[in-house]
């Protein structure tokens, strides 16, 4: 079963690895990154390698069956 959540940028942008501690799906940045470098995370559909890819309101993050909408 698929979970979606909202995430509000205060910012221009989060990179990935710290948006995945922000929202706990990573218990640490290294963590984070070690998730986008194995592949696990998803950005507009597509696999995302960059650990800082730069997150902006508008994109979609999927982890597992998480789905993270960034407004």
């Amino acid at each position: 079963m698929s979970q979606t959540t909202q995430f509000d940028l205060t910012t221009e942008y989060v990179e990935l690895c710290n948006l995945l501690k922000l929202l706990g799906l990573a218990d640490s940045g290294g963590r984070g990154k070690a998730m986008v470098a194995e592949g696990l995370v998803k950005v507009d559909g597509l696999i995302e390698t960059r650990k800082t890819a730069k997150i902006r309101t508008g994109q979609t993050v999927v982890v597992g069956n998480q789905t993270i909408n960034i407004n």
